[in-house]
């Protein structure tokens, strides 16, 4: 039986016998990988799926996916189909909540470009709620992960944000308090973008702070989503 060249779906034989397992085998591969959705990675135990389900295969598979390290697997007609992905193939991984691009050898997350040697440059966004507490200012947790290279930040009062003689409030870091905005709303569903004036780097987690213009906070809440790229290295030899 002859296979499609990109996803290995299975083609009818003249006069085959029980078409109809072929062509929903064919079917069911390209519901999965079509606009890939994995509902997982590095899975080594199959688990209970509906047809059509789709999982990374990681290393040391037991049970119906032993021998199939690295595949991508996906529940058809009862049973499971196993897909050899290739170099650029992209998709979703659902557990994460992540773009995935496959690099020859692993699967990698949130990827711009990867090298052949699994070298990688990712967007990525770290969002976080952020509940204001009574003060001269309020300090997030450490949103900013240690050498991202951000590229802005962006919020919307997602509670109104109170205070007792302020007017606005300003959005940065340390020593940098109005880096990515000032003159901001306090009402519901106001926003915040502010760009990096250059290429800025973070060689330590770090809190993103909330400053008013005068006066002091007293509530309200921010949702607060950190902009970078992020740059991983070769994978190991």
């Amino acid at each position: 039986m002859a296979n499609t060249y990109n996803f290995g779906m299975p083609l009818l034989d003249a006069a085959q016998a029980q078409k109809h397992v072929t062509v929903n085998e064919a079917v069911a591969r390209a519901d999965a990988v079509a606009q890939m959705r994995l509902k997982a990675r590095g899975v080594t135990v199959p688990p209970v799926a509906v047809d059509g389900t789709a999982y990374g295969i990681g290393v040391g598979a037991t049970g119906d996916w032993t021998g199939h390290d690295g595949k991508v697997a996906v529940q058809a007609n009862g049973g499971w189909v196993f897909m050899v992905p290739k170099l650029g193939w992209r998709g979703w991984d659902e557990a994460t909540a992540e773009a995935v691009t496959y690099d020859g050898v692993d699967w990698q997350s949130d990827t711009v470009v990867v090298s052949a040697g699994g070298a990688g440059t990712h967007w990525r966004v770290a969002e976080i709620d952020h509940v204001i507490m009574a003060g001269a200012n309020s300090t997030t947790v450490n949103v900013i992960p240690n050498g991202a290279q951000v590229v802005g930040v962006t919020g919307r009062v997602t509670s109104a944000i109170a205070g007792t003689g302020i007017a606005s409030w300003q959005l940065g870091v340390s020593g940098a308090v109005n880096r990515y905005g000032s003159g901001l709303g306090l009402g519901l569903n106001s926003w915040a973008k502010g760009l990096s004036g250059q290429p800025l780097t973070y060689y330590a987690d770090t809190p993103l702070v909330i400053t008013p213009d005068a006066g002091t906070l007293t509530g309200g809440t921010l949702r607060l989503c950190v902009h970078y790229v992020e740059l991983s290295v070769p994978r190991a030899v």
